[in-house]
């Protein structure tokens, strides 16, 4: 039986606060989505930075994610457990990856990253059964984030064009 943190735990564990979003994960509906939601405000704050910078910022971030989430799958007893939702942050950053500050550019990249996420077409519902520990739970996001803004970008383009 996982042994699943409470608010008063994860403070106690700061890897484990990390890897369930600063509490996020403990939402009782949905910690997925509510863990994306945490990515928004980073977001907004990260989008000043040079894209060069921006990227390294969600590597570095993807990096001790993988760190954070396998430690905490391991502490707790369960893969991929739907508290941890780091994964989700990095993932939905990835999926912001250039896009523009405007209400609808965060509300569609927000809506297609829940969905590949949530969907997993192949290769990220692969990834998220096959690769064990911390890779597995980043990775899957990290390849629904690309999806996303890929999807994003296009459709921008085509709705928007220069």
């Amino acid at each position: 039986m996982p042994t699943v943190p409470n608010f008063s735990s994860l403070w106690r564990s700061p890897v484990q606060a990390l890897a369930f979003g600063f509490g996020a994960g403990l939402a009782p509906r949905a910690p997925g989505t509510v863990g994306s939601l945490v990515a928004l405000p980073m977001y907004l704050a990260l989008s000043a930075l040079s894209v060069s910078a921006y990227l390294a910022v969600v590597a570095g971030l993807f990096f001790l994610g993988v760190w954070a989430t396998g430690r905490t799958e391991r502490a707790i007893g369960a893969h991929d457990h739907p508290g941890i939702v780091f994964d989700e942050i990095v993932g939905q950053l990835v999926a912001l990856t250039l896009a523009p500050l405007t209400v609808t550019a965060l509300l569609l990249a927000f809506g297609l990253f829940r969905l590949f996420d949530i969907w997993k077409p192949f290769p990220i519902g692969w990834l998220n059964r096959r690769v064990p520990g911390g890779w597995g739970i980043m990775a899957d996001d990290l390849v629904a984030g690309i999806a996303a803004a890929l999807c994003l970008h296009g459709i921008l383009a085509l709705w928007i064009p220069n």
